[in-house]
């Protein structure tokens, strides 16, 4: 993959350059730029975006739906010898969506994956997830073994069989998520959607989690995101569940050979510590580190914490 032109980017028109300078203004607070990159998604016509973060050795970063690569701005600051690989997910931030419905998400998923690092040049590479990006990582480590070097988690997701399909993906999923994702996002009703993902501590500490606020809604004004992961959401998600094959059984997870490090916030409505840690326990070389009042976006909360744990564990085999 070139370095294509941007005015010729999926990302072109009035609307996506807006969003891009709200993107530049939140990155900037943290000190991170980025190069855009330009991905074609197998077996559709269109592109995902990379943004490209740093010097060192690479990783993919992989986000959920608190937000497109660009929310891994906090925590790539604090990273050291790390080449961050930040990948819109389809439909989200300047990336092209794609039809869900028409093939296996497993299979989307890879094949994004492998063509990323495919047109990138990498051969190997760490995987960090977060949400259901945890799950781009594990299925991508499980399908495409040699590629992946190593593996972090980041915050709870549907990738273990005791978690059900989240309140807020159900609401999505129903008649009532076409009005939800029609409503423009106000900060105030965002700041309670944070409270309720384990955010309040630091909202109430400080104004830590401001600017992600703001570029936020930037996001959801600019960008038609959460129509895309309605899209999603009912392709993968059932009035009963998660649709089978979706999240890998522990059998699975202890075939991934990939060290993995799961990071989790005490605060995270997904899942409980008990439960990753049953989970951690289940891969054949697993590490568990927990943050306090943390929350589902974890970094948010502690970000040079997090970095730290990231950094050591995906430096330590470079």
């Amino acid at each position: 993959m070139a370095d294509r032109a941007l005015a010729a980017s999926a990302g072109s028109g009035e609307a996506s350059g807006r969003y891009r300078d709200a993107e530049r203004t939140f990155m900037a607070t943290y000190g991170v730029g980025s190069t855009d990159r330009w991905v074609d998604m197998p077996g559709s016509s269109g592109r995902l975006r990379v943004q490209d973060v740093g010097s060192g050795v690479p990783a993919l970063f992989v986000h959920g739906t608190g937000g497109s690569g660009a929310y891994f701005a906090p925590l790539v600051a604090e990273l050291e010898g790390i080449r961050a690989l930040l990948v819109d997910r389809p439909g989200w931030g300047l990336s092209d969506p794609v039809d869900f419905a028409r093939r296996p998400y497993r299979e989307i998923v890879t094949d994004a994956m492998r063509r990323t690092l495919d047109d990138l040049g990498i051969e190997r590479a760490h995987v960090v997830g977060a949400s259901i990006g945890n799950l781009w990582a594990l299925r991508f480590a499980q399908d495409v073994p040699d590629r992946v070097e190593r593996l972090v988690l980041l915050g709870g997701g549907p990738i273990s069989p005791e978690i059900a399909v989240p309140p807020f993906i159900k609401l999505l999923r129903s008649p009532v998520g076409r009005v939800i994702v029609a409503l423009p996002e106000k900060p105030k009703m965002f700041r309670k959607q944070l409270e309720q993902m384990g955010h309040g501590a630091t909202m109430r500490a400080s104004d830590r989690l401001e600017p992600f606020v703001k570029w936020h809604a930037a996001l959801t004004r600019e960008t038609a995101w959460a129509r895309h992961e309605r899209d999603m959401v009912r392709a993968i998600a059932g009035r009963d569940g998660f649709v089978p094959g979706l999240v890998p059984s522990y059998e699975e997870i202890g075939e991934i050979r990939a060290p993995t490090l799961m990071v989790v916030g005490d605060a995270d409505p997904i899942g409980s510590i008990d439960v990753w840690r049953r989970f951690v326990d289940g891969f054949s070389s697993g590490e568990l580190e927990v943050v306090r009042s943390g929350g589902h976006v974890l970094w948010l909360d502690d970000p040079a914490t997090v970095g730290g744990w990231v950094s050591r564990f995906l430096t330590s085999s470079a």
